[in-house]
């Protein structure tokens, strides 16, 4: 069964000596060079428009890039798995999710973990071209999670031409994955997401007065709090409950029906057990479950790292099994 015995992850720097230091490094330190990218803007069925940066070169092959929560393409884990792809037979498209490209969106509504409305429009932008004969998918953190539960939902009725996917550091249990991001240790993470959507949030109040109670942003002790408050409404779920609920790519793994690799660090600070589905494994002929001990979130830079990050060569190597 497709639950991996062991990973091919070789470990990380031996003074990466722990979990945040190994998100936090690459994250802060690293930089990807010669990546120059070409934007199109489209349009959404409801009015509002996303950004699309691509790398092209009249190849038949096409791997599409989700970022993370307040992620954009330009994040260094975005970068290098689009520089490694391009280097090797790929175009490379790298979508900005609403209010993640550099400019606010115009609906009310902006993204979210179980958004596949969006990644859906980028697909049948991307299959309007009928330019590509294989299409891949790789997200990392709520891309991950994005990109699983569209697979998920669309089961064997996903695009012919899209072979398979890999994803890293998915939080596809939300719900446990609030709690963990109230725990002391990960106030920096906490505080990081939390100023960056607040911010966006008193935008959204300016843009749709007397959509939204700012008042409520005194109330918020915890990360469930401003989902109660902001995510679900914002997004139309009823309150956090159901945001978790229908938005958690654990809930819809089972649909999937191509070729897909979850790997998730067990000592990444921000997830938690329940974002292990070990038993989905194995017993699922198309979801593959890689669970190196060491990692971090999105981290995944190895003792033997040279420009590109295990995770990002672990995506190339699994894709082009399928492609």
């Amino acid at each position: 069964m497709p639950l991996l015995d062991r990973s091919s992850f070789p470990g990380p720097p031996s003074w990466q000596y722990n979990g945040h230091l190994q998100t936090l490094v690459p994250g802060i330190f690293r930089t990807v060079k010669g990546v120059h990218y070409r934007r199109e803007r489209i349009a959404t069925p409801d009015g509002d428009f996303l950004d699309l940066d691509w790398l092209e070169r009249s190849n038949k092959r096409l791997v599409i890039l989700t970022h993370g929560l307040e992620g954009d393409s330009g994040r260094h884990y975005i970068l290098g798995t689009a520089k490694l792809f391009s280097q090797n037979g790929w175009d490379v498209l790298a979508w900005n999710c609403r209010s993640c490209s550099g400019e606010m969106n115009r609906a009310f509504r902006m993204y979210h973990h179980g958004d596949i409305e969006d990644i859906s429009t980028v697909v049948d932008h991307v299959l309007g071209k009928k330019r590509y004969e294989h299409i891949a998918m790789s997200g990392y953190s709520m891309g991950a999670n994005i990109s699983m539960k569209y697979l998920g939902v669309k089961g064997a009725e996903v695009p012919a031409q899209i072979r398979a996917a890999v994803v890293f550091s998915a939080p596809c249990d939300l719900e446990s994955g609030a709690e963990v991001l109230d725990k002391w240790e990960n106030a920096f993470y906490r505080k990081r997401f939390m100023r960056a959507l607040v911010k966006k949030i008193k935008q959204k109040a300016r843009h749709f007065p007397g959509r939204l109670d700012l008042a409520k942003l005194d109330e918020i002790r915890r990360w469930r709090d401003f989902d109660e408050h902001f995510s679900a409404p914002i997004c139309g779920y009823r309150d956090a409950a159901d945001f978790y609920r229908q938005a958690s790519a654990k809930n819809f793994i089972a649909g999937i029906r191509i070729p897909t690799l979850l790997v998730n660090a067990q000592n990444d600070p921000i997830l938690t057990p329940a974002c292990m589905p070990v038993e989905l494994a194995r017993s699922h002929d198309h979801f593959h479950l890689e669970l190196p001990e060491t990692g971090g979130h999105c981290g995944f830079q190895s003792h033997s790292s040279g420009e590109f990050l295990w995770s990002e060569q672990r995506a190339l190597e699994f894709i082009s099994g399928f492609c």
